[in-house]
């Protein structure tokens, strides 16, 4: 059987605490942000995408996917 190798963000300086809330919230927007600048397709927004949801619970997620969709969304995407 393969083995699956699991990993998290990688340490980011703009956040120094143990709280990773702010963390979270600003990787789902810089995948967001990268989506809409290369498209759905590009492949270099992927990290991103790792990041957020290694950090963020999945019930945020849902409920900020539901934003975005809905238009309600509190970020600068």
């Amino acid at each position: 059987m393969a083995e699956i190798e699991l990993k998290t963000a990688p340490a980011d300086f703009r956040f120094p605490t143990t709280n990773q809330t702010r963390h979270c919230f600003t990787r789902y927007i810089e995948f967001h942000r990268c989506v809409s600048a290369k498209g759905e397709e590009s492949n270099e927004c992927e990290k991103f995408a790792k990041y957020y949801r290694s950090l963020c619970p999945g019930e945020w997620i849902e409920k900020w996917d539901e934003q975005r969709a809905g238009g309600t969304f509190p970020g600068p995407l």
